[in-house]
């Protein structure tokens, strides 16, 4: 037997299987069961659960307890803040609070101010309810009738800077500088180039001497 007979028989069998398959899996569809209806389902109410807040209730997760255990933790205690009218009644006005928190005119304000001293109620303000040292011609809680002079301001005589120091270079720089690279000549072949070059910074550059002087190359940087 041939190898192609053999394999014409193998692409034929492939072919079958397939066919074979796809039959098999639409009579599969066909015949499978089907789903169940519920006739009486129950009514999804389509208005959202909303919170004390007017927000969507989102149902809180479980999450560790101090306790260990896992689950959702209780609400803390309401507390009533509101102020039942016993306690209301028993509390005394504060005229310095209520004064300072309600908006006035201009004329009112200087009438306060102008009162400070007479004895009134309004002489025992303080804070931001006392009016009087705004300069509306009454006097804050306290002052002195008299205040005493202030003694004139002195005038304070500054010396003058310091002049600046006088350079200390001397004048002969040159004959210094070629000293110095004579006695770095005398260093060892490594240490000459940068005695050397420390030298030439020292007079080069205080100087300005780059490019004008022997021994003091142009820089190229």
């Amino acid at each position: 037997m041939s190898w192609r007979f053999i394999f014409a028989v193998l692409l034929i069998a492939a072919g079958a299987s397939a066919w074979g398959g796809m039959r098999l899996g639409d009579w599969l569809i066909a015949h499978g069961p089907e789903k169940a209806i519920l006739h009486n389902e129950p009514p999804v109410s389509k208005v959202p659960v909303l919170d004390a807040n007017g927000l969507p209730y989102v149902a809180q997760p479980p999450q560790p307890l101090a306790d260990g255990r896992m689950g959702v933790p209780e609400p803390p205690a309401p507390v009533d803040w509101a102020i039942s009218a016993d306690q209301s009644a028993a509390q005394e006005p504060n005229l310095t609070i209520a004064l300072a928190t309600t908006s006035i005119s201009m004329d009112e304000a200087k009438l306060i101010a102008s009162s400070g001293g007479n004895g009134s109620s309004s002489a025992n303000l303080a804070g931001i309810a006392d009016v009087s040292n705004l300069g509306l011609g009454g006097k804050s809680q306290g002052a002195k009738e008299e205040a005493a002079p202030k003694p004139p301001l002195q005038p304070v005589d500054v010396p003058p800077p310091p002049p600046p120091p006088e350079p200390t270079m001397p004048r002969n720089w040159q004959a210094e500088f070629q000293h110095e690279l004579k006695v770095c000549g005398q260093e060892s072949f490594f240490d000459r180039p940068s005695c050397a070059w420390a030298a030439r910074n020292k007079y080069c550059g205080a100087n300005d001497a780059w490019g004008k002087v022997r021994d003091c190359p142009a820089k190229s940087f």
